[in-house]
């Protein structure tokens, strides 16, 4: 294995896992390692890696040829594609012991892990033989030294945890997409899930969110404090938040709803007041929205913003001021390849089209799948009986309203490809 002997495992996460013809296959997540008895370094059996549609696997470290911070580098093989299970004598190394409380002997110094690293012996085993721990040194302003100590040397590393802080399990968590980062928090704990959660910042807490099961959406909202959980619902898109809070008794819903601006509470109360299943119940209701005298190029210049999902910025809709939503009559949309393709100062009047009629609050789920494959739309409009734009339905949307409820959750039974050789440990 052309790999260094020691490797300090915060240091891969994330890392691309290649194929022996170098292709992507996935990204490491953590680590697996056996304990042993009598407080003995644990043995690192293998690494989990993610691959695509956030199915993790078990890869054996005796089919790995090569680690490293750039690259892992799989042997010649098929893989074992059964979704990775942690055993009741494994310790997942990053999600367990980043962050963790323990003492350094001898003195009983009190510091917190940062780092984990495993040395290849002449056995061609793996073993934890190194714990990075940084001191408590009481003081805010102030980082306590860092220490690079024999696992022996550490006490607290195994058995149940104290509580513990988040903010090297999240430095490694940090650059994943909200989708990954709602993955790795179904692998933790529940306790240890909501401390995380409550750690990220408003905005990446809202994002994620939109990414997980409705019954850890609730869990995960409840666990923080309800102004707190008001700021988080402001920061999630209006379609999004109404969701959530559909999954609370409405006596909650009430309460958080008067905690929040009510320029921010106000769009999501009317989107509740669908009916389920419905375009009303499932559009967004902040889509692009200008004015007929507005120029491609300012059109062009909004769809730019980095805020918007793809889904949105696909389109801009015209109408009549007033341009927040109810607003003014509806004159049609433009999509963005054909602002691309107008002059930059034509008017937004002269391109738009209106040929398709646009939904209305109360269209099924149904309808609305047939008229968007049947035009090959992206998105479209939702008009109420005055003819003012109220929002528009994404192909996001429909997707997150087609599929199963259960489909973002892990332990949801899935359809998947064929096992092949290659086992778990």
């Amino acid at each position: 294995m052309s790999t260094p002997n020691r490797v300090y495992l915060a240091r891969l996460a994330g890392v691309a896992v290649f194929d022996p013809n170098g292709d992507q296959v996935g990204r490491v997540r953590d680590a697996v390692a056996r304990l042993r008895p009598a407080e003995a370094s644990p043995e690192v059996v293998g690494l989990v890696a993610e691959m695509p549609m956030r199915r993790r696997i078990f890869l054996s470290l005796n089919r790995i040829t090569s680690i490293d911070v750039d690259a892992v580098v799989l042997g010649s093989g098929t893989l074992n594609l059964r979704r990775f299970e942690k055993r009741p004598n494994e310790l997942l190394v990053l999600q367990e012991l980043l962050d963790r409380r323990v003492q350094l002997d001898p003195g009983g110094q009190a510091g917190t892990v940062v780092d984990v690293a495993m040395e290849h012996h002449r056995s061609d085993e793996w073993f934890l033989t190194r714990v990075a721990v940084r001191e408590q040194t009481g003081r805010l302003s102030r980082r306590g030294h860092l220490h690079q100590v024999e696992w022996e040397k550490v006490r607290g590393l195994t058995g149940i945890a104290d509580a513990r802080g988040t903010a090297n399990l999240l430095a490694v968590l940090a650059d994943m997409r909200p989708a990954d980062l709602a993955n790795a928090l179904q692998d933790l704990p529940d306790g240890r899930r909501n401390e995380v959660a409550a750690a990220l910042d408003d905005e990446r807490l809202a994002d994620v969110l939109s990414e997980l099961p409705e019954r850890d959406q609730v869990e995960i909202l409840a666990a923080l404090d309800r102004e707190r959980a008001a700021d988080v619902l402001e920061e999630m898109d209006p379609d999004d938040a109404a969701d959530l809070l559909n999954e609370l008794p409405p006596p909650e819903q009430d309460v958080l709803l008067d905690l929040m601006r009510p320029g921010e509470a106000d769009p999501v109360r009317q989107l509740l007041k669908y009916t389920p299943g419905t375009a009303g119940s499932v559009m967004t209701s902040e889509p692009v929205v200008l004015p007929p005298d507005a120029t491609v190029a300012e059109a062009l210049a909004r769809i730019r913003e980095p805020q918007l999902s793809p889904a949105v910025a696909a389109q801009v809709f015209v109408t009549r001021p007033p341009l927040a939503t109810p607003t003014g009559r509806y004159l049609g949309m433009v999509h963005f390849q054909a602002l691309l393709r107008e002059p930059p100062a034509d008017l937004l009047g002269g391109v738009v089209v209106n040929d398709i009629d646009p939904l209305r609050p109360a269209t099924g789920l149904p309808e609305i799948i047939r008229r968007m494959a049947t035009y090959d739309l992206v998105a479209m409009p939702v008009i109420d009986q005055n003819n003012r734009l109220v929002g528009a339905v994404t192909v996001d949307d429909v997707l997150d309203h087609s599929l199963p409820r259960d489909w973002r959750d892990r332990d949801a039974p899935a359809t998947t490809g064929p096992v092949l050789d290659g086992t778990h440990g």
